[in-house]
């Protein structure tokens, strides 16, 4: 057991790297608490289908807005002190949330403001945070580390609804809010001792329009970087149902916030298993055909999820759903990350935030308003089809992708 870890997962020789996961992971706990709490309050306090999906639209716009801007930033100044700040905001905006609701003075407008000042922090912390990883650990153990952060965050995506749905049932809102400001703390103490400074591996750029226009060229440069953006943008822009558990908890499969708990957590259970799977192998090979398979997977899953009527069908359908977000998300996020210099690497997450969050939570924006008019069941099928369609456009439009082998190059 000794050498099984560092053998098994050579990411976690590094001492900075295991801190800063295991603050990551507490974290993401928190913010997986939150994320249901919140679309179970916005509900509770509506009961509109259209409502719940405007959450999705406001966590994405902006992103839209600044994440070019975060991405430049992140190039230009320490990434570390950029983690402070952005940490510490985030907390803050978590106990204001946290304080309107114990005190009677929350309402659906104050979720809205507080979920767009989330979406600004995050806009600065995410690529910050994406290009500080590469750096606590060797370039030879970075696709371990991928794996391994996909199997940290798919966990904390079991256990933060779980948690979320027993609260909400037993003390409210309000706690998980609170609980979810603490956690961020723990990133800041972690920040305290890791010893990785921070600082850009070659020359920091500086924030400028051009700067910006410069990953914006470097993306459109490479071909393996901007076609997994498309298929990850289209396909879970179809696919996003996210949004619409809630309905699902509430009135068709009517096991209240306990069970949507369980039916957030059940993506999450299969990702961790892809994840696992995943990063056992030291080599990987045809990731193209295998990044798209995983996608098709990911579209079958939803249309299953969106014809079933009985709980424990739809946790096996959400899932199928996880094993395929899972393994695409692994293999997208290790291509990129192999294919962009560290000088600007962080302008490239930040462009990839507007696909990876864009698709979701326009698709949540979208499958909210399309089940307003034709039913929360109806509009998860058809989002499931258009992933279909979308893994076989690209398949057939960018051959390169298809045939893509990371070992043949």
């Amino acid at each position: 057991m000794k050498n099984y870890f560092p053998t098994r997962f050579p990411a976690f020789a590094s001492r900075d790297f295991r801190m800063f996961y295991v603050s990551q992971f507490v974290s993401n706990i928190g913010s997986q608490m939150q994320f249901v709490a919140i679309n179970w309050h916005v509900y509770i306090l509506t009961h509109s289908a259209f409502a719940l999906g405007l959450v999705g639209f406001l966590r994405f716009m902006p992103i839209l807005i600044f994440s070019l801007i975060g991405g430049s930033v992140a190039d230009a100044h320490n990434r570390k002190k950029i983690l402070f700040l952005t940490q510490s905001s985030l907390a803050t905006l978590s106990f204001i949330l946290a304080f309107l609701t114990i005190t009677g003075n929350i309402s659906v407008t104050s979720i809205y403001v507080i979920t767009v000042l989330f979406a600004v922090a995050l806009s600065f912390d995410m690529p910050a945070r994406q290009a500080f990883i590469p750096a606590l650990v060797d370039r030879k153990h970075l696709a371990n580390a991928m794996s391994l952060n996909s199997i940290m965050f798919q966990t904390a995506s079991i256990l933060g609804p779980a948690i979320s749905g027993f609260l909400i049932a037993k003390t409210g809102m309000g706690t998980i809010y609170n609980l979810n400001a603490l956690s961020f703390l723990t990133v800041i103490i972690s920040l305290f001792f890791i010893n990785t400074s921070g600082v850009i591996q070659g020359i920091p750029t500086k924030i400028s329009f051009s700067s910006i226009m410069e990953g914006l060229a470097f993306v459109k440069s490479r071909t393996m970087i901007w076609s997994t953006m498309l298929l990850d943008f289209f396909s879970t822009f179809f696919s996003s149902a996210t949004a619409l558990i809630p309905i699902f908890a509430k009135d068709i499969l009517s096991v209240g916030p306990e069970g949507l708990g369980f039916l957030y957590a059940a993506p999450a259970i299969g990702a961790v298993l892809a994840g696992l799977l995943l990063a056992h192998f030291h080599t990987l090979r045809k990731q193209g055909p295998i990044l798209l398979s995983s996608v098709f997977l990911y579209g079958l899953g939803t249309i299953l999820f969106g014809f079933s009527h009985t709980f424990l069908l739809s946790l096996v359908a959400l899932s199928i759903v996880g094993v395929g977000d899972g393994i695409s998300t692994i293999i997208r996020n290790t291509i990129r990350q192999l294919e962009t210099p560290d000088y600007i690497r962080g302008r490239m997450t930040s462009i990839n935030m507007i696909f990876f969050m864009g698709g979701p939570q326009l698709g949540d924006f979208e499958a909210g308003a399309l089940a307003s008019r034709i039913g929360a069941p109806i509009s998860v099928v058809v989002g499931g089809v258009g992933t279909l369609i979308v893994v076989g456009l690209i398949t057939l439009g960018i051959p390169t992708l298809a045939r893509y082998d990371h070992h043949k190059k």
